[in-house]
């Protein structure tokens, strides 16, 4: 039975794709599934949770003494938070991914190479910076413009270079930014994104801090752990020695996003959302992407929703069953 972690597995991503293997398995094969965090939600999925921080060097080298097959390495902070305190986003967000995988390296080295397991890595795309093209294709260069980015982009190196020296099979995810998430609201900059439908269907006012007319690129969290269940399975000879990838999502502008919510429920849960514009958020806002054409990832059996209205009636699926 293919043994799996999740480091992150106590976040939304790590619980939904935890949800997902726990009823599924991978390739229709039974998991069997440990999750590690600094914390984890009550009630949440998953029996084997280990609570600790892999930001500590020591921690990742335990838990890469058990020598699972299949390594998630979602845990992060959030790139509102990378972005205004510079030394805890480099900490959290870089220097775990290099100490995880040096203890990796010595496991393999312990096996006489035989030990060689598959990381997938939850990048972003932020790692891009402008100018952009209309669309960006899977040539555009990485040119980071925020130091979250530019974190994600140095993991997606090294998750290269491990790779290329045979230490791991690993791969590097440039997940869209990830809507509706359910719960509260998190310190991303994106965050608004999901707010302002998240809170109007929960009879919630949310903010707005940008003009509607921004565009940007979505999935959903069923989706997000599509995502990361097919890459642990999927063959890295297809790769081609690139071995991240851009995924699958919608391009829509907020005002896209607040049509979808009126389909869905309504002008007077339209009403709940309220115009505030945010100088910060908005600068940052505006360096991201905003439309892709993955062709590879779409090639290699990647799958998203293919409008907005999908990814809003995903989460009153998930999260509102009965409304």
């Amino acid at each position: 039975m293919m043994r799996v972690l999740i480091l992150g597995g106590g976040g939304m991503v790590g619980q939904k794709l935890a949800q997902k293997l726990e009823a599924e398995g991978l390739d229709g094969a039974p998991v069997t599934l440990t999750l590690h965090d600094i914390a984890f939600p009550e009630g949440g999925v998953g029996s084997d949770r280990r609570v600790g921080n892999i930001s500590t060097a020591a921690e990742g080298a335990a838990l890469a003494a058990e020598r699972f097959d299949v390594i998630y390495f979602l845990a992060s902070i959030v790139s509102g938070q990378a972005e205004t305190d510079f030394d805890l986003g480099w900490q959290v967000n870089m220097l775990p991914m290099w100490h995880f995988l040096e203890a990796l390296r010595a496991q393999h080295r312990a096996t006489g190479g035989a030990y060689v397991p598959r990381v997938v890595f939850t990048s972003s795309i932020a790692v891009f910076g402008g100018p952009y093209p209309d669309k960006i294709g899977d040539e555009f260069l990485t040119s980071p413009q925020t130091s979250y980015g530019a974190q994600k982009a140095s993991c997606e190196l090294m998750i290269q270079d491990f790779s290329r020296k045979g230490f791991i099979d690993g791969m590097s995810l440039r997940l869209p930014t990830i809507c509706v998430r359910p719960g509260k609201a998190n310190l991303a900059a994106s965050s608004f994104f999901s707010g302002i439908i998240r809170e109007p269907l929960n009879g919630v006012e949310a903010i707005l801090p940008v003009a509607d007319t921004v565009r940007h690129w979505h999935a959903s969290p069923r989706s997000a752990a599509g995502f990361l269940a097919h890459a642990a399975t999927l063959d890295t000879d297809r790769l081609e020695n690139r071995r991240a990838l851009n995924l699958p999502g919608i391009s829509c502008t907020v005002g896209e996003q607040i049509e979808a919510l009126r389909d869905v429920a309504g002008n007077n849960v339209v009403a709940l959302i309220k115009p505030q514009p945010d100088e910060a958020i908005m600068k940052i806002v505006a360096g991201w992407p905003r439309n892709f054409a993955p062709e590879r990832a779409t090639a290699l059996g990647f799958k998203a929703e293919t409008s907005f209205r999908e990814i809003v009636d995903v989460y009153v699926e998930e999260e509102l069953p009965g409304r």
